[in-house]
């Protein structure tokens, strides 16, 4: 099997979950114009949004050109590192979260914004991991 169901699965659990709105268009946009033509022939009657589009590329996996299977590979290899960030930051800020951003709404920036309220107080661990992923300098 192709790895473009992993790449799928792994698209579908960032865009559901996580990841920038950028970033996330961006990585939509690739993948539709790399796609244009399975878009156009299998998936013309679905109604983009919420997955389905995806959905129906996934139905059709064994018939994706080679330019759209990487497409797809490589988006999903994008989420995939974006999901490792994500994962490490969390993991070392868990308690500077819990302790200063409780009651923030995860999504928009706003935790990142909230660390950086609390700069002074917050963790050398989390500072480190913020640095380490490119999100603070």
């Amino acid at each position: 099997m192709r790895q473009v169901t992993a790449g799928m699965a792994v698209i579908a659990l960032v865009m559901a979950f996580g990841g920038g709105v950028a970033a996330q268009q961006t990585l939509v946009e690739g993948v539709a114009k790399s796609c244009e033509k399975e878009l156009t022939t299998y998936c013309k009657d679905v109604t983009p949004g919420e997955g389905r589009s995806l959905a129906c590329l996934y139905a059709y996996w064994e018939k994706l050109s080679d330019q759209c299977d990487y497409a797809l590979y490589d988006a999903a290899a994008q989420l995939g590192r974006a999901v490792n960030v994500l994962t490490y930051t969390m993991n070392e800020c868990r308690d500077d979260l819990t302790t200063y951003c409780a009651t923030i709404q995860p999504g928009e920036g706003r935790l990142l914004q909230c660390i950086d309220k609390y700069e002074a107080k917050v963790s050398k661990r989390c500072k480190q991991a913020l640095k380490d992923t490119g999100q603070k300098k």
